[in-house]
């Protein structure tokens, strides 16, 4: 069965808002992410999380 896990709204927002706002910052997100500052910052985000990750391995 390996489907996703369906996400469960407990925000009181209904899901058709939730989905409109969702498609409507969706490109932007995407560009960022795409452009040179988004990798940039993605990949310091990574690189902080395992830095996090080996400071609770060493705990």
């Amino acid at each position: 069965m390996g489907g996703r896990k369906k996400l469960t709204n407990n925000t009181g927002i209904p899901q058709h808002q939730i989905e409109a706002i969702a498609r409507c910052i969706l490109p932007d997100v995407l560009a960022f992410y795409e452009s040179e500052e988004g990798q940039r910052e993605f990949a310091e985000w990574k690189k902080q999380r395992e830095l996090e990750k080996q400071e609770v391995k060493a705990e």
